[in-house]
This record gives structure tokens, C-alpha cells and sequence, in this order.
């Protein structure tokens, strides 16, 4: 398909974790999912209990693992799952909320390694699973100022002269 089809991919819909333990991650995940401002759906699928955290974008869903292996981010499979916000003064204020709740979460700083203006902190669910709060960045903000001028698939801004 060519950058002129007939339909756009809009953004990530949903995302579904496995959990060893499912009522340790309900508790994890109802405290962080609160804090970050994501509302609770608590509807089974096909038996089995499941826990729907949503905001009007995208829907993060944890069910039972089927088996009791422990996550490994560096195996084949979800290495981290980043939620982006708008300013780093809202990475912060999320940070400081984590610990507030018990939630060990790295200090908020930038990772020039990644972007200029990278900014963000980590933390992890109690299977280890690895999240990520990011401050918008100018990357993102090009993309979605010009994504109808760029053409090219690959490096499409620095083709540009954007980047």
C-alpha cells in the first residue's frame, strides 16, 4: 500500500499483558492506572477474568499468563510499553505519584542517547514488565505536522531535512 490509501492507521488501539499473578497485578495495576488517569473495565473473556484499563485513545488489558515463566524484556516479545504526555513537568508529577503509591520509579531525567529532548521515567509491574512515561518531543510533533509531505518510507523526516 502506498502513503495514498484509502485508510490511515490512527493510532495503537489496545495492548494485552499476561500476569502470573492476577489479583497482585489488579492491585498494581488499579493504583497506577488511576494515578495516570485510565478508567476500569472488569468484563471477562471466554472464562477467564480480566482486568480493561482505558483512556479514550487506547486500552491496556492484563489477564492470567498461562504459564509462570518471568518476563525477560531482553527475550523475543515486549521489551517496554511507553505512554507518552505532554510536557516534562507531567513525567515528573507522574513520578513523583508512583512513589507516592508505593511505585519505585526512576528519577525523571533526559536521555540524549535517544533524542535531545527525551525526558521521561521507568518503572516496572510486579512481573517486571517495563513501562515508560515520555514527555512529548519534537520528533513526534514533526511527524504529525508533516506526515502528508513525507514521501519517503525510511528516514522519511531526515530525507526531508527535518531532522
Amino acid at each position: 500500500m502506498s502513503a495514498e490509501s484509502a485508510f490511515r492507521v490512527t493510532g495503537l488501539d489496545h495492548v494485552y499483558l499476561a500476569v502470573r499473578d492476577f489479583e497482585r497485578s489488579v492491585a498494581f495495576y488499579d493504583r497506577v492506572m488511576r494515578l495516570l488517569g485510565f478508567k476500569k473495565g472488569t468484563f471477562p473473556i471466554g472464562g477467564e477474568p480480566h482486568a480493561h484499563y482505558f483512556i479514550p485513545e487506547t486500552q491496556i488489558t492484563i489477564r492470567p499468563a498461562r504459564t509462570d515463566a518471568p518476563h525477560d524484556s531482553y527475550r523475543a516479545g515486549l521489551h517496554h510499553l511507553c505512554l507518552r504526555v505532554d510536557d516534562r513537568r507531567a513525567v515528573d508529577e507522574i513520578a513523583r505519584g508512583l512513589e507516592a503509591i508505593g511505585v519505585q520509579a526512576s528519577e525523571p531525567r533526559l536521555y540524549p542517547e535517544y533524542a535531545s529532548d527525551y525526558y521521561a521515567t521507568f518503572f516496572e509491574d510486579p512481573d517486571a514488565l517495563r513501562f515508560e512515561v515520555v514527555a512529548l518531543r519534537r520528533g513526534p510533533v514533526l511527524l504529525r505536522d508533516h506526515w502528508h509531505e513525507l514521501d519517503d518510507f525510511e528516514d522519511p523526516l531526515r530525507k526531508k531535512g527535518l531532522a
